[in-house]
């Protein structure tokens, strides 16, 4: 551990230009993939104009007055005014060269400046700063409650391998790898959320309405009453893995000669299997805490929002793919890499916390 701060200085140099390829690549990918604010824009005025203008009038900003104009400038079948064109593309900034929109997007994310929504009437910080909260908690809590079930579990099926007790919580395990989150979160809305038979739980928010009216008890409580169910949804689809990795992990080092040898010295099994056999057989399931953390907090929550209605960043990032909304799609984009590149170091410092004997001074980063 002696060379661990010229270790972390490494890796956060590295953050640098991996999360600058990361966003060039996804640039270019956009660049060249069809569609686009523009076309977006264009086809609707060719549907329903009205609607267009509504929709685009309602940001507030430029854009929708240049929309204003659309009803006179648009000519049906023969294309769009050039001149109202080129004003969209000016307000969207699509009239710079690629390579000049790409460092001015960069050169304005290092001061934290997202820029707006090309259709909300909010920047994307704060649209960002809104979801945030929900991702949070739904990663939190889900990976909190999978860890707190999968591990014991995983190590009791280990140490009682063959057991009934690991035949029969095996198939808890195949049920958690057959049945996805979002089924499962369809299920429980039927049966507690009042789609059939129950109606104990909210189906929509993270909290109540008059939340901010409330005690300090009854906010957490109504809190808890809002997530339970999205948490359950997720927890189910989560565990199954995490319980096997945990399960295999033991098994490899409860074979191994150490073990052999510390039980022949007449050491408790209590103290080896603690002692000995867990610091090492928990090496891998830490390794795949980050990956696991970024996958709950903005993948695996995806479809879990937008059932229970939740507007967090797996939403937020989705709907903005879906809309070509550049500024919020980058944003969020960066966010997330930034995020998984910082958990993959504390990932590397998890290991050291359990296993010390691990030295960063040798290891390459």
């Amino acid at each position: 551990m002696g060379n661990m701060p010229a270790y972390i200085l490494r890796r956060l140099l590295l953050m640098i230009p991996t999360l600058l390829g990361i966003m060039v690549i996804n640039f270019l990918i956009v660049q060249a993939a069809p569609g686009g604010p523009i076309e977006r824009i264009t086809a609707e005025l060719a549907g329903t104009g009205v609607e267009a203008t509504a929709r685009v009038a309602g940001s507030g900003g430029e854009v929708g007055a240049a929309f204003g104009e659309a009803e006179g400038g648009y000519r049906g079948g023969h294309g769009m005014d050039p001149e109202l064109l080129a004003e969209l593309e000016r307000q969207f900034g699509f009239d710079l060269p690629a390579h000049e929109r790409f460092l001015t997007m960069m050169g304005n994310y290092l001061t934290l400046d997202f820029g707006d929504s090309f259709y909300r009437d909010q920047s994307v910080l704060e649209l960002i700063a809104e979801a945030l909260p929900v991702s949070i908690s739904l990663g939190l809590w889900t990976l909190l409650l999978v860890y707190l079930i999968s591990i014991p579990l995983g190590i009791r099926k280990a140490v009682r391998d063959g057991s009934p007790f690991d035949v029969w919580t095996s198939a808890l395990v195949i049920i958690g790898y057959a049945v996805p989150g979002f089924l499962f979160a369809i299920l429980l809305i039927i049966l507690f959320a009042g789609g059939t038979y129950l109606d104990l739980f909210p189906l929509r928010g993270l909290v109540s309405e008059g939340w901010a009216e409330l005690s300090w008890p009854m906010r957490i409580l109504d809190y808890l009453h809002h997530i339970a169910l999205p948490v359950l949804a997720m927890v189910i689809g989560g565990f199954a893995g995490l319980t096997m990795l945990t399960k295999n992990s033991f098994l490899e080092e409860i074979h191994k000669q150490y073990v052999v040898t510390a039980r022949a010295k007449g050491v408790t099994e209590r103290r080896v299997l603690y002692g000995h056999v867990f610091r090492n057989a928990m090496l891998i399931v830490i390794a795949g805490f980050p990956a696991a953390f970024v996958s709950t907090l903005f993948t695996g929550a995806l479809l879990i929002e937008v059932i229970f209605s939740l507007e967090g960043l797996g939403l937020l990032g989705f709907e903005a793919a879906v809309d070509r909304d550049y500024p919020v799609m980058f944003g969020t984009l960066f966010i997330f890499t930034l995020l998984g590149l910082v958990l993959n170091l504390v990932g590397d410092l998890m290991y050291v916390a359990v296993d010390p004997r691990i030295d960063f001074e040798t290891r390459e980063v």
